[in-house]
C-alpha cells in the first residue's frame, strides 16, 4: 500500500536534488522500486510517453506518477517537479552573490558527471530486468546510436524501436 506523503516526498526530494530532464530518474528508481511501489516496466513506459509528449523532458515523472498511483499520483508528481522551481526563483535573487566564485563550476561539473554516472546504473539495472535478451540490447543499442546524432527526432527512433520490437519478439 502506497503511503501518499512518503510518495509525495520522494517525487519531491528527487526534484529538489536534480538538474532537470533524466537527472531524477535514478532517485526515484531506488525508491519506488524500493518500496515495490514501481517495477522496471513502470520506467521504461513513463519515460516513452514523455519522450513522444510535448513540452520538457522532465514530464516523464508524471507519466510515472500516473503509472505507479493513477490520477493522485500524477498530481503529487506534478507538485513536486513544479515546487523545486519556485524555490530557485528565490535562491536566484541570491546566487548573484556566488556566481563568481572560483569553486561553482568545479561543483556543478562533478555534480553533473555524478548524475550521469548514477543514469548509466539505472539504465544497466533496466537492461538486466528479466526478459532482456540479445535483441532487447540490440534495440538499446541501436536506439543509443541513433540519440548520439542529435539530429535524428526522439520519436523517429522511438517508432524506429517499437517496429524493430515488433518484428523481433513476435
Amino acid at each position: 500500500m502506497i503511503n501518499p506523503l512518503i510518495y509525495f516526498l520522494l517525487f519531491l526530494k528527487a526534484s529538489l536534488f536534480s538538474t532537470g530532464g533524466f537527472s531524477n530518474l535514478p532517485s526515484l528508481h531506488q525508491d519506488l522500486i524500493g518500496n515495490g511501489w514501481a517495477g522496471e516496466g513502470d520506467f521504461g513506459e513513463s519515460i516513452a510517453i514523455g519522450q513522444i509528449s510535448p513540452g520538457p523532458n522532465g514530464l516523464w515523472v508524471i507519466s510515472l506518477g500516473y503509472l505507479t498511483y493513477g490520477f493522485p499520483g500524477a498530481f503529487m508528481a506534478l507538485i513536486a517537479i513544479t515546487l523545486p522551481a519556485f524555490f530557485v526563483l528565490l535562491v536566484s535573487a541570491g546566487y548573484h552573490r556566488i556566481e563568481h566564485q572560483r569553486w561553482v563550476p568545479g561543483f556543478m561539473r562533478g555534480i553533473s558527471l555524478a548524475v550521469v554516472g548514477i543514469t548509466l546504473t539505472v539504465v544497466w539495472a533496466i537492461m538486466q530486468q528479466p526478459g532482456t535478451d540479445w535483441k532487447g540490447w540490440l534495440i538499446a543499442v541501436a536506439a543509443f546510436g541513433l540519440a548520439l546524432n542529435r539530429r535524428i527526432n526522439i520519436f523517429i527512433i522511438l517508432t524506429l524501436a517499437g517496429i524493430a520490437g515488433y518484428f523481433l519478439y513476435r
